[in-house]
């Protein structure tokens, strides 16, 4: 069965594209056809995976105003089983046109019927803005589940309640079947105290519905958008990509898929 997880968090820089990136290329890398969605205006997804949005002629956008259909804007990747729905700036103008809509419940619900005909793969991953306003909640009404990547910092705890209220109010509203699937602890740093206190705070909140794997802060991670790769394919020995492969394999089990493989030991830096 086909699975809808949107990645959200509405602080920015706390790992969010990198984290849905990579596990998009692991999944694919592991056999599972997947679907990455950007949603966010700031187009980094489809930076991230080698496409120009300065020169595609659809995106997203497209699709959300009605000039386009889904299925003619999916690209291809370099990798085999990741395909894309791209962004571009323009998907920044979505917000105004989708505003307009007088019914509240349609004006949420664009993204979720546009995906509805999407069938041929095994997951969708959506990217969605740092931010909660229309588009986010876009992205949550189409998803089966919602992963919530929170970076090692006190701040990055601020907004979480807030984050789990909007949730709320599109499960009462929109999406009733909606669930937390999980939260990744990113930008980990063993060698600080903070970071061992921030993660034992995430995990106090949120008990059992964190991620064994913490994602460690990695040069090469953040070297790899520039390359047009994911960490897993740029540098797939750095920490960084073996914590994303491991993070990949948590959630592979927990959906019932194992891969053939067995996670390495993590070391402390790259």
């Amino acid at each position: 069965m086909r699975r809808v997880y949107t990645f959200t968090n509405q602080k920015g820089g706390v790992g969010k594209t990198t984290t849905v990136v990579n596990i998009a290329a692991a999944m694919a890398d592991w056999g599972r056809r997947v679907l990455l969605v950007d949603i966010d205006p700031q187009s980094n997804a489809t930076t991230c995976v080698g496409l120009d949005a300065r020169t595609l002629s659809a995106s997203i956008y497209d699709v959300l105003v009605g000039e386009q259909n889904v299925m003619e804007v999916i690209g291809k990747t370099r990798w085999p089983g990741l395909d894309i729905v791209p962004s571009t700036p323009s998907l920044a103008g979505a917000t105004v046109e989708l505003n307009r809509t007088a019914d509240p419940r349609e004006r949420g619900e664009y993204l979720k019927h546009i995906l509805t005909p999407v069938e041929d793969y095994d997951y969708i991953l959506i990217d969605s803005p740092p931010s909660l306003g229309v588009l986010t909640v876009n992205a949550l009404s189409a998803a089966h589940a919602v992963i919530v990547p929170v970076q090692c910092e006190y701040l990055a705890l601020e907004g979480l309640a807030q984050l789990m209220r909007t949730i709320g109010l599109v499960q009462r509203g929109l999406n009733p079947t909606l669930t937390l699937r999980g939260v990744v602890v990113t930008m980990y740093d063993s060698r600080t105290t903070l970071s061992r206190q921030v993660a034992e705070e995430i995990r106090r909140h949120f008990p059992g519905q964190v991620f064994n794997v913490t994602i460690p802060r990695s040069v090469r991670l953040s070297e790899a958008p520039s390359f047009g790769e994911p960490g897993v394919f740029y540098a797939p020995h750095s920490s960084g990509a073996l914590a994303y492969r491991i993070l990949t394999w948590e959630l592979l089990r927990g959906d019932g898929y194992t891969p053939d493989w067995s996670p390495p030991p993590l070391e402390p830096e790259d």
